[in-house]
């Protein structure tokens, strides 16, 4: 994936940078490239995200078996413990000393989630529309990769490791910090928990989103203070996911994978259609050349015509 986190200094002036996007006068790129309908584009979001949403569900945790879930989870303990990464649950006691942190973890994860894609996609329709369509079509390819794994793979997060509904039964030390601290919202409030799926923890889609936000605007970004932002998300996001005990790093893993193979997805169906549109654009016509006349056939020595 040469597209990953490119490294990019601002393309100049009239020079591609590593999308093919072209850098116009003030910083824009490919500002004279055609946008598309805005009014269009916010409903091919809301439908894409409603299928999203009632697919994520059908392989929730009404539909799956918390043992099974349990497994898995697991497995996924039992790989970390294997190469030394199983520490979630030390790094949350650690953070635990600070309800306030927590608290303000607990908001990240459920509000920037959302907030920060849209705008993304905004920033990106407005200053580089060719390169939007092209990160448009990623998240959308992340996405559904991601709704496979969910119902191939359905995991119970560190938060539910606990004697609690949809939970395995025995207490393991995590921490519901949502549930405990608050937030913006919680599982179990106002009937969440009933319509969400919570075992969709591999691949973490917190994780593929975020990172999927700094890849897509970074080249947009052109001093350091923002650079420096925009890199941050995806690791702040990272953390977040694990102290709030939604996520193991694998899972995170596993969303970094889902966006590498989505944007290969969406690179080669753009390819295969830009073929497709060449092979239909008929070849140009070539007009046969205009006939000699006698007056320019037979010429003077000069170069002048003889009639």
């Amino acid at each position: 994936m040469t597209d990953i986190l490119p490294r990019l200094d601002g393309a100049p002036e009239g020079r591609p940078d590593h999308d093919g996007a072209t850098a116009a006068p003030g910083g824009s790129l490919d500002a004279d490239a055609p946008r598309l309908p805005i009014w269009r584009e916010v409903v091919l979001v809301l439908v894409f995200y409603g299928l999203y949403t009632l697919v994520r569900g059908q392989f929730g945790s009404a539909a799956m078996s918390p043992d099974h879930a349990l497994r898995n989870a697991q497995t996924v303990i039992g790989i970390e413990q294997r190469i030394g990464v199983y520490n979630e649950l030390a790094l949350q006691q650690w953070f635990l000393q600070w309800p306030w942190l927590i608290r303000a973890c607990n908001i990240f994860y459920g509000m920037f989630h959302f907030i920060v894609p849209i705008v993304v996609l905004v920033v990106l329709h407005r200053r580089a529309p060719s390169r939007y369509r092209r990160w448009r079509d990623s998240l959308a390819a992340t996405t559904a990769l991601a709704l496979v794994g969910f119902s191939l793979f359905p995991l119970m997060p560190p938060r539910l490791l606990c004697d609690c509904a949809l939970g395995s039964g025995a207490d393991s030390g995590f921490v519901d910090t949502l549930s405990r601290y608050g937030g913006l919202w919680s599982f179990g409030s106002h009937g969440v928990g009933a319509v969400s799926n919570q075992y969709a923890a591999m691949p973490s889609l917190h994780f593929a989103w975020a990172l999927w936000c700094a890849c897509a605007v970074y080249p947009l970004v052109r001093n350091r203070a923002g650079r420096t932002v925009v890199v941050a998300f995806p690791v702040v996001t990272l953390l977040v996911i694990v102290v709030t005990a939604n996520h193991f790093w694998l899972d995170a893993v596993g969303g970094a994978a889902v966006l590498g193979a989505g944007h290969l997805v969406s690179r080669g169906v753009e390819l295969a259609w830009a073929g497709r549109h060449r092979a239909r654009v008929p070849a140009p016509r070539h007009e046969p050349a205009p006939a000699r006349t006698v007056a320019t056939a037979i010429a003077t020595s000069d170069g002048r015509p003889t009639i």
